[in-house]
This record gives C-alpha cells, structure tokens and sequence, in this order.
C-alpha cells in the first residue's frame, strides 16, 4: 500500500481585516485541518509565513491544475515591504487569529 502526499489547496482572499496578515486578491496555500472546518475556518498560510485559523468566508478556494499548484508550492515569498515590523503577541496554532472589531 503506498501513501500519497495530499495535494495542496489554494484560496484567493476577498477580505481581510489586517492587511499585514492577509491581502485581498491574493492566493494563499490552505492546510488541511478538519477541526477547524467544523467551526467554519481555515488554516491559512498567511503573509508572515505562518499558519493560523481565519474565517472561511474571507476566501474563495480555488482549484488549480497540479502543474500551477506545484508551481505555487515553489515560489519563495517575497519580504514584506512594510515598515517598522510590529511584534505581535504568539497565538498558538490551534486558536483562530483575533480580527478588529469594526465600529458602529
């Protein structure tokens, strides 16, 4: 019996709170995670190059052919160009990222 690697899912962002985490229009990798499926969220690589939790509805999933999915998988991420970079408290992987609340 011989085990595949799963492959990859992609999602384009339509919305985001913090533009330092996630960008509109921009594709990000999905990691497979069950748990947080239930509770209608996505364990997205975000710009940081970190995995966390964010709600489904900010994103589209998309489904590319396997030579763009690979392609993907190998394109090294460019430095953010935004200055100073802020220290942002760790949140562990298994919590969903908290987003600012918008005003009334």
């Amino acid at each position: 019996m011989t085990h595949h690697k799963p492959l990859p899912h992609f999602a384009i962002c339509i919305k985001s709170d913090d533009a330092d985490l996630l960008t509109p229009r921009m594709i990000y990798e999905i990691l497979p995670d069950e748990s947080a499926a239930k509770s209608n969220y996505l364990r997205v690589v975000d710009n940081e190059g970190e995995d966390y939790l964010y709600p489904a509805d900010n994103f589209v999933m998309v489904d590319f052919p396997q030579v763009i999915q690979q392609a993907l998988l190998h394109v090294s991420r460019p430095p953010l160009e935004r200055a100073p970079v802020r220290r942002r408290q760790r949140v562990p992987s298994t919590q969903p990222r908290k987003t600012k609340e918008k005003a009334a």
